[in-house]
């Protein structure tokens, strides 16, 4: 593929690396410097790459978005803290027929983890004995609290189990991501723990996410179409 990559911080310079790597061609690269660029001009600079992937900032998805859009991009984004605009970024992709892919985590373990959180949610949702909790923790730089990943754990467990689970997030030092969902009663406590060793899987999932992608039209959830995606990669 040839690709577009838009916030060439910590994970951009990751994606990057893994792209060529796999024999991918890394054709353009947009930083934060870039933040005052029209939408035109990005659809310009991007026109004729076959992907591109964002892990940037909130306030430019939007943007960033149209841009793929008007030039035929498909996009996949990493970022996370800009969901409340997904009707926003739906009108977009459908007005100018693009295609995108948002998730709040591209790490294939995170996927695996969310379906055993929501099994786990199940086989509780009548022991009303037990109360669930997450506890997501993150190094001091990371800017949303709770992170995207809580909020759609949250959400999955919540839907199973019937009832609102109760999410706490710290953010300290160089702490690895890590999420943890428990379920906790006067007589035991069993909990579900994922941590990140690296940013890694992250980006090796957005490249996943970037080829399913191409060819595609309309708005798609990482979580919803993993399952999809798996069947037709067996090395994720």
């Amino acid at each position: 593929m040839k690709l577009a990559i838009i916030g060439y911080g910590a994970m951009g310079q990751l994606v990057a690396k893994l792209a060529r790597e796999q024999g991918h061609e890394v054709a353009l690269t947009i930083d934060l410097d870039d933040a005052n660029r029209g939408v035109e001009d990005l659809a310009n600079a991007l026109r004729g790459c076959d992907a591109a992937i964002d892990f940037s900032v909130a306030d430019t998805v939007l943007k960033n978005a149209e841009a793929c859009a008007r030039a035929g991009v498909p996009i996949v984004v990493g970022t996370t803290g800009w969901q409340s605009q997904v009707d926003d970024v739906q009108r977009i992709m459908t007005e100018h027929n693009g295609a995108l892919i948002y998730g709040a985590n591209f790490s294939v373990g995170v996927q695996v983890f969310y379906r055993i959180a929501a099994r786990a949610a199940e086989l509780f949702r009548d022991l009303e004995s037990y109360d669930a909790f997450i506890e997501e923790a993150h190094h001091k730089r990371k800017r949303d609290a709770p992170s995207g990943t809580a909020v759609q754990l949250r959400n999955l467990v919540a839907a199973d189990l019937g009832r609102d689970v109760p999410v706490s997030s710290t953010r300290a030092g160089y702490i690895p991501g890590t999420h943890r969902l428990g379920f906790d009663s006067a007589a035991d406590q069993i909990t579900l723990t994922h941590t990140a060793r690296s940013r890694e899987g992250f980006a090796a999932g957005a490249l996943v996410a970037a080829g399913w992608i191409v060819g595609r039209k309309g708005v798609y959830e990482f979580s919803e179409v993993f399952d999809e995606i798996i069947k037709t990669r067996g090395d994720v």
